[in-house]
């Protein structure tokens, strides 16, 4: 039955036209006083009010998906390829990275490019080509390198700075690139490599995804855009439109990968999961692997994966001397055991991404690797699953028993699962700890209870995340699942180290279920816990400080350094309540070159997490972090390469053109959902730098926003205007009974 509506009378029709006038007048007066006075980066943004259990994600038609990040539609005049060779030595890469920055146009141009690394790649070295010259980099606080940066850049030279924006993201800028000429920008650093169960693996960040600019919805509280967007702007980068980067015929961002393998036993089941490779042999145990299509776009991350013949060594020892310390790396696996007492009942939280940017190939994966883990359950186990977007819906109230009823109507849940809206992650987070811990802050006793969140974390706001969960983690683990071409691996290590858990991640297709089913088979196995790390006849500072569990295939990696290197090495823990023990000469450690600023880089993520917990000051944190990566010459969240040319190289007046370089849109992400919307509105709600803030607000202001509004209006009085003379007609025409007339047809 269709809803009967009562018609207006002629009387009703005329005060709805004149509202119409008032409500135009009022909204142009709105519309001028905030165009004359407010800045538009400065809206506030509304709280997230979480939704209820039975509530289904509901379309964003229109808004912008991602509030980080602009579209590039032209090709760029600054061309960039780069050139990436690994050399792997036992448990390390040395990675150099060589980028050519060609300017195309004849104008002198700035460039800068945001690109990633691996989140525990220590960045130590920058040279700058130019010509037949070489300029080798030098590491300064972060304000005097920007300082020496901008100081070149005005005098014409030409300069290169590295800087840190995250562990896991890096900006590059290149001052003073003459009409048609090349600078080779080279940067190397070493990054440890993943071991899991006896298969190795190297992974390389080749693209930045968009990053959502989160707001903040703590206590239900508001935040103005221009506090949101405090400290992000170094993570945004303008995305290059797919119809331009078929324009540039596969010249925009191309990257070739060199990989020359010596893991020091012999290697098998080499394998790239994301692209072709060619294998060649180099000796006995040394490999050489390229890419098999020769440079590639750089739109999805490269891994290669190993293993080793007849079984992974349960050992490794090694040692280097720097500035009069001693420093060692020892990577220990303890042995894994299948569960022989009773099976322990598990508290499982799943919580899934279903943001904007998981739109295209991931949402799928997400799906299917949630599915999966639904089947995994065991009658004895309880569950829930927390979806989040910008809103957020929980299943059910509380963990529920794994029985069949509710099982079924978790998969009817997942099924449903579309990806759209912001990534605002952190009342997840919230809710998904909630059970762990007491109003008080206190531990809850009860089963283990595994928080396994599937994600690409594309957001802003990784420090609230790691902040509420070393403040409300209670008896919880944390467990990130990474999916996607392009994770944020940043993000899924530091919220699981934090939560006491561990990270994988998941590709597309097939893979989603294969790597899940590698994560859980893990958790079901005992974990080695209470371990503890202490030296005979020495004394070593340790990193990290607090032991971490370990899950069934996990090696510990301890990082140590004191004065004089000798005695014994014990490390000791507890598996299903049994004593295990492992001791180690130290004596037999073998040299290496990369041991020091392992440990520097380390202990530099400490002082992160102790500032997030609470434990050290923002003040003291920087001081800590500046001093070590002074030390150790490493690129930090304090500290900066910088190279310069003395010689002016820009004649006098000749301008400068600043271009910010696109990055591709990573593989599987659907660009029309990002950002058609952007197209459609002309809206671009993206922060400003200062400078850019500044040329901004002496331009005439044309935002959309205020034409919108004011046609809004004016379509409000045109009908109305249309429906009283349509009205005053219908009622002459049809005389009194109009009305009745008009009813009975609604109600048929």
């Amino acid at each position: 039955m269709r809803r009967i509506t009562r018609l207006p009378d002629r009387d009703g029709m005329v005060a709805m036209l004149i509202l119409g006038v008032v409500a135009l007048l009022v909204v142009a007066a709105t519309a001028l006083a905030t165009r004359a006075t407010a800045n538009p980066s400065d809206r506030a943004v509304a709280p997230i009010e979480p939704t209820s259990a039975n509530y289904a994600p509901a379309s964003s038609e229109g808004g912008l998906i991602l509030r980080g990040g602009d579209v590039a539609t032209s090709v760029p005049a600054m061309r960039l390829g780069t050139d990436i060779v690994a050399d792997v030595s036992g448990q390390t890469a040395r990675v150099t990275v060589t980028q050519a920055f060609r300017n195309t146009s004849d104008e002198w141009m700035e460039a800068t490019y945001l690109y990633p690394l691996p989140d525990d790649g220590a960045v130590d070295t920058l040279s700058m080509v130019v010509g037949d010259r070489i300029f080798t980099g030098k590491i300064k606080p972060k304000e005097e390198a920007r300082e020496i940066y901008d100081e070149a850049l005005a005098n014409g030279q030409k300069a290169g700075l590295v800087e840190q924006a995250r562990p896991n993201m890096f900006r590059n800028s290149i001052a003073n690139v003459g009409p048609g000429e090349t600078v080779l920008v080279q940067i190397e650093f070493q990054t440890p490599i993943r071991q899991v169960s006896g298969d190795y693996s190297l992974r390389l960040p080749l693209v930045v995804g968009p990053r959502y600019i989160a707001g903040n919805a703590n206590n239900g509280g508001s935040l103005s855009r221009a506090a949101m967007l405090a400290g992000a702007t170094d993570i945004l980068a303008p995305t290059a439109d797919p119809n331009m980067v078929a324009r540039a015929g596969g010249g925009l961002n191309p990257v070739a990968i060199t990989v020359n393998l010596d893991p020091g036993f012999t290697a098998e089941m080499i394998s790239s999961p994301y692209h072709a490779i060619n294998i060649v042999d180099g000796g006995a145990v040394t490999k050489t692997i390229t890419l098999a299509d020769g440079a590639v776009p750089a739109n999805r991350d490269f891994e290669l994966r190993w293993s080793a013949a007849g079984g992974s060594p349960s050992l490794g020892l090694f040692r280097q001397s720097h500035s009069e310390l001693d420093y060692v790396m020892a990577t220990i696996t303890p042995p894994s055991t299948q569960q022989t007492g009773a099976v322990t009942p598990r508290e499982m939280i799943f919580v899934v991404d279903n943001s904007g940017s998981m739109a295209g190939d991931s949402m799928p994966s997400a799906r299917r690797s949630l599915l999966y883990a639904l089947e995994t359950l065991r009658p004895q186990d309880r569950f829930n699953i927390i979806r989040f977007d910008d809103t957020m819906t929980e299943l059910f109230p509380d963990a529920v028993a794994a029985n069949a009823t509710n099982i079924e109507q978790a998969k009817s849940f997942t099924h449903g699962l579309e990806a759209d809206g912001g990534t605002e992650m952190l009342p997840a987070l919230s809710a998904a700890l909630a059970g762990g811990v007491s109003a008080q802050g206190e531990e809850i006793e009860g089963p283990v209870r595994q928080v396994i969140f599937l994600t690409d974390g594309s957001l802003s706001n990784e420090t609230e995340m790691m902040t509420e969960i070393n403040q409300n983690r209670g008896r919880s683990r944390v467990f990130m699942v990474g999916i996607g071409s392009a994770p944020n691996t940043y993000l899924m290590r530091r919220m699981a180290e934090a939560g006491r858990g561990t990270f994988t991640h998941v590709g597309m297709g097939e893979e989603a279920e294969t790597q899940m089913q590698r994560l859980l088979d893990r958790l079901a196995r005992p974990v080695a816990t209470n371990l503890s790390a202490t030296v005979d006849g020495g004394n070593i500072d340790f990193a990290p400080r607090d032991l971490p569990d370990l899950y069934s295939g996990e090696p510990l990696v301890l990082l140590g350094r004191t004065r004089h290197l000798s005695g014994t090495l014990t490390v000791s823990g507890l598996i299903e309540d049994e004593r295990w023990t492992q001791t180690i000469n130290l004596n037999e450690a073998t040299e290496s070159d990369v041991v020091a600023k392992l440990w520097g880089y380390r202990r530099i993520a400490e002082f992160e997490a102790e500032r997030w917990s609470g434990q050290m000051s923002h003040d003291l944190a920087d001081m800590a972090i500046e001093e070590l990566g002074m030390d150790f010459h490493l690129v930090t969240g304090r500290t900066s390469l910088i190279a310069v040319d003395e010689t002016p190289s820009r004649p006098d007046g000749a301008l400068l053109t600043r271009e910010e370089l696109p990055l591709l849109l990573p593989a599987g992400w659907d660009f029309d959902h990002l950002f058609a919307a952007q197209f459609v509105s002309g809206n671009r709600d993206v922060p400003m730098r200062e400078g850019d803030r500044q040329q901004r607000l002496e331009l005439p202001n044309t935002s959309t926003g205020y034409v919108l509004t004011l046609s809004l209006g004016l379509l409000l009085l045109l009908s109305g205007a249309a429906g009283s003379v349509w009205w005053r007609r219908e009622r002459e025409r049809l005389g009194d009974g109009f009305a009745l007339h008009g009813l009975q047809q609604q109600a048929a």
